[in-house]
């Protein structure tokens, strides 16, 4: 299916969301030279709030909702978005027209000194603007110091040092979608560090009823992708949770088979609850919603009912 004439791709001014609207261009010029593609930069409310925690200002939809505004009023043809930051519901109107294959899902420690979260010395002061990650770590070591950190990998890697910390947690794609792969000591595994729900995933959001882009579209679609992270969003709409919920999934595909592991926690990490599930890839969406079921009978229940009454 051949493209428009023209395509405008909605997009972050960050130097992270022009790198990966960036490389979407470039795919589709590459299969077809002689298609016009133009990025449109919008400024997001997220973009604009630096120094709150996103907790405390509305979760992750801000990083997208003026991007769909534009898309649902025609003044762009498509979006695309870090799926991270993509709330599980769409806005009627709109449809993930392709996931592309998925960059490494993992997250990295950032230190001058120390190579591993083992290696950090009691009352170590770790730098992350990120309720999943903070929980994560107080789990596993309630002696860390957690401090609040916002903004883009540039400004996240100088305040390590302004802010005289001796660690940072940033997601192992965006480093490496930036050439900086190599600022990291180490690279957490699931065990250690569960990822947001669609890390290291890009999401190309279009208009339902473009049709013709949307098929042409799908030569950057992979099912496995797709499918993997299908499970996680399902499993994020059962909870409804966004920012303000500390929660994490990671969906891994096997041949016809998904497994599925998922937590959610209170803020300081004490009551974090965790499960997996194992099922059909191509019902990912109800693994995801089984799994959400799992944890909110294990107590989960009570958890969002706590977060959701306090005030952040």
């Amino acid at each position: 299916m051949p493209f428009p004439p023209q395509i405008r791709i909605g997009t972050r001014g960050s130097v992270l969301a022009l790198a990966q609207a960036g490389w979407v261009k470039d795919r589709i010029t590459e299969r077809d030279p002689g298609y016009r593609v133009e990025l449109v930069v919008i400024k997001t409310t997220g973009d604009k709030i630096h120094d709150i925690p996103l907790a405390q200002v509305g979760g992750k939809g801000l990083f997208i909702k003026e991007i769909e505004e534009a898309l649902l009023a025609g003044a762009v043809d498509l979006a695309v978005h870090s799926l991270k930051d993509m709330p599980a519901a769409l806005p009627g109107g709109l449809v993930l027209a392709a996931v592309p294959p998925r960059e490494d899902w993992r997250d990295a420690l950032i230190s001058q000194q120390y190579a591993t979260l083992a290696d950090l010395p009691p009352g170590a002061r770790v730098g992350t603007g990120s309720l999943r990650r903070r929980v994560q770590l107080l789990h596993a070591r309630p002696d860390l110091d957690i401090v609040p950190l916002r903004g883009n990998v540039d400004t996240r890697l100088k305040k390590m040092e302004t802010l005289g910390l001796d660690a940072i947690i940033l997601a192992a794609a965006g480093l490496a979608r930036l050439g900086l792969s190599h600022v990291a000591q180490s690279f957490l595994s699931a065990e250690e560090m569960l990822p947001a729900v669609g890390q290291g995933a890009l999401g190309l959001e279009v208009r339902a009823g473009d049709r013709q882009l949307r098929a042409a579209l799908a030569f950057l679609d992979d099912p496995e992708t797709r499918t993997a992270v299908a499970g996680e969003r399902a499993f994020l709409a059962r909870l409804e949770g966004g920012c303000v919920v500390p929660v994490a999934a990671l969906g891994r595909v096997d041949g016809d088979l998904l497994t599925l592991e998922a937590l959610i926690s209170d803020l300081d990490g004490r009551g974090l609850i965790r499960r997996r599930l194992t099922g059909p890839g191509q019902e990912a969406a109800a693994l995801g919603s089984r799994l959400a079921q799992e944890l909110l009978d294990l107590g989960g229940r009570e958890i969002l009912a706590a977060l959701r009454a306090q005030p952040f």
